[in-house]
């Protein structure tokens, strides 16, 4: 089973592809990474421009690795409505995308993904990460958190999904 996870943003979007092994398998027992990125896009570009990029390259993303899950984090208020209106406008887009295309949508606040991942609801992003580490193979330098979010996000999903 294919998950997608997104850390939903503007500036910078968190995307993640895992395969969650068979039940009856005899492989591995462990999610595979089969794609990570934290795709940014530039503030001189106006925001509808950003946002069809951003559409774009999840409509890449989808249509090369087939997932059948779109793990998503919901939005926590923030102090900045319009950063929070954007980020909410991003995550429009990706929700109506994965819902034309037939994939269905798990959504998880920052706090379940924390326990699911890390253990416990007040672990920091760098718990987050060393956890993320230890639960799939990365065969790559990650530099942004938004990625390592988005391995987290697609984690929880795979956690929950039968």
């Amino acid at each position: 089973m294919i998950i997608l996870g997104i850390d939903p943003g503007y500036e910078r979007l968190g995307i993640a592809v895992i395969e969650k092994p068979q039940k009856n398998s005899s492989h591995s027992k462990k999610e595979v990474l089969l794609y990570s990125d934290c795709f940014k896009t530039s503030s001189k570009i106006d925001f509808k421009e950003r946002l069809s990029i951003l559409g774009k390259e999840v409509e890449r993303v989808i249509d090369v690795y087939k997932p059948e899950h779109l793990a998503i984090e919901n939005l926590f208020f923030q102090n900045n409505q319009k950063t929070a209106m954007n980020v909410a406008e991003v995550r429009g887009a990706i929700l109506y995308i994965a819902l034309s295309k037939n994939i269905s949508i798990k959504e998880f606040t920052p706090l379940q993904i924390k326990v699911a991942v890390a253990g416990h609801g007040g672990s920091d992003k760098k718990q987050v990460a060393d956890m993320v580490c230890r639960l799939v193979k990365i065969e790559k330098e990650i530099i942004n958190d938004d990625e390592y979010d988005a391995i987290a996000i697609a984690l929880t999903a795979s956690a929950v999904i039968r």
